[in-house]
């Protein structure tokens, strides 16, 4: 899933420099909204921070899976949901300084529920939130992973999706 590299580089400004790079091949996020305007979130513990976090679904790609396929298998897994209508609402790196990864965050609405299939080490809890009850769980510390944070603040503001060019609209036929 990863590796990790000992570069020596000279960047743009001429600075020769040794850098350790954690390469990854980029992540796929999904903010599931169903017709009342609920947000699925789903409920796991992160070793990597000792603690139980509520988080959007997410995983990293398989070799050769776009982003929109890997949203489309990582929702399914999750949360046994599937959803008719996929929007590109972001695309960032969480830590651009030694990580490579790309994380791409997709609006997925026409939600329809079913029986999720989560990796045998994988221990998910799934609860829908109202939007209220998201800000509520952030300005109280509950939700603090950058993923989430940059999803919800995506979908509460239109003219992040609208108006920065990133946003693509895609249906189930032509989505890449």
């Amino acid at each position: 899933m990863i590796s990790v590299r000992l570069h020596s580089v000279v960047e743009p400004d001429g600075v020769a420099a040794t850098r350790e790079i954690i390469h990854h091949r980029g992540s796929a996020v999904i903010l599931p909204r169903n017709d009342d305007g609920k947000v699925l979130l789903v409920r796991q513990f992160r070793f990597a921070v000792g603690a139980y976090m509520w988080e959007l679904p997410a995983g990293s790609l398989d070799a050769g899976e776009t982003p929109l396929q890997g949203s489309r298998r990582e929702l399914a897994e999750e949360t046994g949901c599937r959803a008719s209508s996929w929007q590109k609402i972001a695309e960032f790196y969480p830590s651009p300084g030694f990580l490579s990864e790309k994380m791409t965050i997709y609006l997925a609405e026409g939600i329809r529920t079913g029986t999720a299939r989560p990796e045998s080490d994988e221990r998910i809890e799934t609860r829908w939130f109202t939007p209220r009850e998201c800000r509520e769980m952030i300005r109280k510390g509950q939700i603090c992973d950058a993923k989430t944070l940059v999803g919800l603040m995506c979908l509460w503001d239109a003219r992040l999706r609208k108006g920065s060019g990133t946003a693509q609209k895609t249906g189930r036929k032509n989505a890449r």
